[in-house]
């Protein structure tokens, strides 16, 4: 009789326990809210782009480069389509060309996701980095980008046991860079477990050829990240927290934790505007709609915009939001001349007018 009171007593503890970690994971994942509509002016969704754009960059020159055709585990795509680097030339409209890969390089297994471009000072030469998943790995690529010629010249491929599960990249260099870990784990099943059990054991990454290191821990999940103008600062989406962690740059390259920004939604990619500061965040205002994917209720798109956030009081702001009749599951936002290019993790990519 006693083997069976603590049996019960087990299986009451270990239900109280899965339930109470369910209801967490349900307000971490922001699984009750509901979006209404929050249109800009002139949306049209951009032909060529139908199977994500998940991160989105736009050059001072007008010239956006998108990754696109990502094959992420339990979300939609497309299996036949490699992925790919397309171009949009904003100056002259938003029709999307792929841009071609010179050297020895593997675009049949390409699948890219967080992209950054950097430009080097002493001759003008732009590099893309793109964060890529050949076969379910985690690595860098460095090319060279030829804007005359709109070509994509592959420099190298970076690997490293640090960089074990890259989600965003930011480049600091031609060959440098700091990039975050979304999982801690590479096994899917473990990976599972990470937010069911609240761990905190995801970082931010810095590389370069001389040393390789975790600057900056304790995240549930790092997502987007970027650099200030002045390139004192670095932003990284804190997603499972729904905020904005705000970090300084150190001379050694650490990083020096400043504040976090609350923006009341599931931040992904951050585009930073090169003149006002301004962080432009495309989000996932109900994380369980977008692990679901469920066609019939699909997850829901929102840009957030954060002025002055280095300021005491930072002001965040809901630039726009759909229910997913439009758009599903946001990933990025760039804005250019009054024009704002939102792109997806699986779905299409919208240009709106900004009023």
């Amino acid at each position: 009789m006693g083997k069976l009171v603590w049996l019960s007593v087990l299986a009451v503890a270990l239900a109280a326990l899965v339930g109470e970690r369910l209801i967490t994971l349900r307000k971490v994942t922001l699984a009750f809210r509901e979006l209404t509509q929050n249109h800009l002016p002139n949306c049209q969704l951009i032909k060529g782009l139908e199977y994500g754009s998940e991160d989105v960059t736009i050059l001072e020159n007008g010239l956006a480069l998108v990754s696109t055709g990502l094959k992420f585990p339990g979300l939609p795509s497309n299996p036949d389509i490699p992925g790919n680097i397309q171009l949009i030339d904003l100056r002259v409209g938003v029709n999307p060309v792929v841009l071609p890969i010179k050297g020895s390089f593997d675009t049949a297994s390409f699948n890219p996701h967080g992209i950054s471009v950097f430009t080097d000072e002493k001759d003008g030469s732009r590099y893309l980095f793109v964060v890529n998943h050949p076969h379910g790995g985690s690595q860098i690529e460095i090319f060279r980008f030829d804007e005359d010629e709109y070509t994509l010249l592959h420099i190298r491929t970076v690997k490293h046991e640090l960089l074990q599960s890259v989600n965003d990249i930011v480049a600091v260099g031609v060959d440098s860079f700091y990039a975050t870990n979304d999982y801690y784990f590479t096994n899917h099943i473990l990976r599972t477990l990470e937010p069911l059990m609240s761990l905190t054991w995801c970082n931010v990454v810095y590389y370069s050829p001389n040393e390789v290191r975790s600057v900056s821990e304790g995240y549930p999940s790092a997502n987007g990240i970027n650099i200030s103008p002045d390139k004192r600062y670095l932003y990284v989406s804190d997603i499972l927290r729904h905020r904005i962690g705000v970090l300084e740059i150190q001379k050694d390259h650490s990083l020096t934790h400043i504040k976090d920004v609350e923006v009341g939604s599931i931040p992904d990619n951050i585009e930073v505007d090169p003149e006002s500061g301004d962080l432009w965040i495309g989000c996932h205002p109900n994380g369980l709609k977008f692990v679901l994917c469920n066609p019939n209720d699909p997850p829901g798109s929102e840009v957030i915009r954060i002025q002055n956030i280095h300021s005491e009081k930072p002001v965040v702001t809901v630039v726009y939001e759909d229910d997913g009749s439009v758009l599903v599951g946001s990933s990025a936002a760039s804005p250019y001349k009054g024009k704002l290019l939102i792109g997806t993790v699986y779905h299409k990519a919208l240009c709106c007018d900004l009023q």
